[in-house]
């Protein structure tokens, strides 16, 4: 399979983005998931990396016709030389890897959809995950933190997405759980790491926000 076929593809779908998801995510989380790889023989590499290639092209968050975006996908791996069995195994990671799609009912993914997933999760927090954050909230119109809302404690799929939040409460409402959501020994320790960033970022804006320092 020509995963730089694939990379094209993604980055001209990509290309527009100005809320984390641009084609330098892209990059990061193949990236990852070729170190993860490295850790899990077992995994089918081909597979692992063109379902971190294009696990943004039919967002919604990037696309507005999720129908048609998933169809012109389907082939870009066609023309990459993907067999039926690489597309439907593909396609399984992508459609049920995201956060949102978990919120409801856990997906046990195949060995290759959790690389995905994990490579995918560790690029949404840390220092880039603060960064990717913010971006996210100011191309949707977010404020950035308002102490009279307070994080949410259950979210639905469509809450997730549709009902607007402060930037600062998506920390509690998501991104600190990711850590515990990890499915490598790799990725849990990088995550751990990359959580503490964020927890001491959080301490930190609350401390500048309520005047303490």
């Amino acid at each position: 399979m020509k995963i730089s076929t694939l990379t094209a593809y993604a980055d001209a779908v990509a290309q527009h983005d100005s809320s984390g998801h641009a084609a330098d995510h892209i990059k990061r989380v193949v990236a990852t998931a070729r170190q993860l790889l490295k850790q899990t023989p077992q995994a089918d590499a081909d597979i692992t990396l063109a379902a971190a290639t294009l696990h943004d092209t039919y967002d919604d968050k990037l696309v507005a016709d999720v129908m048609a975006a998933k169809a012109q996908t389907a082939s870009e791996l066609v023309k990459a030389g993907a067999s039926t069995q690489q597309q439907q195994a593909i396609f399984e990671i992508i459609d049920h890897m995201s956060y949102k799609a978990n919120l409801a009912h856990h997906f046990e993914l195949s060995l290759e959809g959790q690389l995905v997933q994990d490579a995918d999760r560790l690029d949404a927090i840390g220092a880039i995950g603060i960064a990717r954050t913010f971006m996210y909230g100011g191309a949707h119109g977010s404020m950035m933190y308002d102490p009279a809302i307070p994080p949410r404690t259950t979210l639905t799929a469509t809450q997730y997405r549709q009902t607007p939040s402060p930037v600062l409460n998506h920390f509690e409402e998501k991104l600190f759980k990711l850590a515990g959501q990890m499915n490598t020994p790799a990725a849990k320790t990088l995550a751990q790491a990359r959580t503490q960033v964020m927890h001491d970022f959080v301490d930190e804006f609350l401390a500048e926000y309520q005047g303490r320092r």
